[in-house]
């Protein structure tokens, strides 16, 4: 079933403190320690994740823009054996799997794992990181409940 419309109008025009809130986390993920590009890969590994068409779309378009390869784009859902990926954005593809999926033999984000993302990252770096992750997760439920169209300008991706 194909949709031509989201579930909701616009959620910015609804709440527009959305705007505000949207435009810090990206002020706080773009402040040049992470590469846009570990960010994008990041995201877009969320979206597949949860299986949000929409954040697959925006976050591929995103790698795009940023440079990304064609080929690391398509590896991002294979990356544990795609040769396209630095150390820093394994671990950091690492992280995001494991914030948002379950662990049945113990945490999510071991000591381990934290660990080695630590010597890939500085503290500001790092944090900066586990932003991007909170910045995806936190659109997460405007993509799976409200449904916005994908790959359309966002005057376009909501219902009027």
């Amino acid at each position: 079933m194909t949709t031509t419309e989201s579930r909701l109008p616009n959620p910015a025009v609804l709440v527009p403190e959305l705007k505000d809130i949207g435009g810090v986390l990206y002020r706080a993920t773009g402040n040049g320690t992470i590469p846009q590009t570990t960010i994008s890969l990041v995201q877009l590994r969320a979206g597949q994740i949860v299986g949000s068409t929409y954040l697959t779309v925006l976050h591929t378009g995103n790698l795009r823009k940023a440079g990304a390869t064609e080929e690391s784009i398509t590896a991002v859902a294979s990356w544990r054996d795609a040769p396209y990926f630095t150390a820093a954005e394994r671990i950091a593809l690492e992280l995001v799997e494991s914030v948002l999926t379950p662990n049945t033999s113990g945490e999510r984000v071991p000591d381990e794992l934290y660990a080695r993302a630590s010597a890939q990252y500085d503290d500001k770096a790092l944090a900066t990181l586990i932003m991007a992750i909170g910045q995806v997760c936190f659109f997460l439920p405007l993509a799976l409940i409200g449904k916005p169209l994908p790959g359309v300008s966002p005057a376009e991706q909501w219902r009027p």
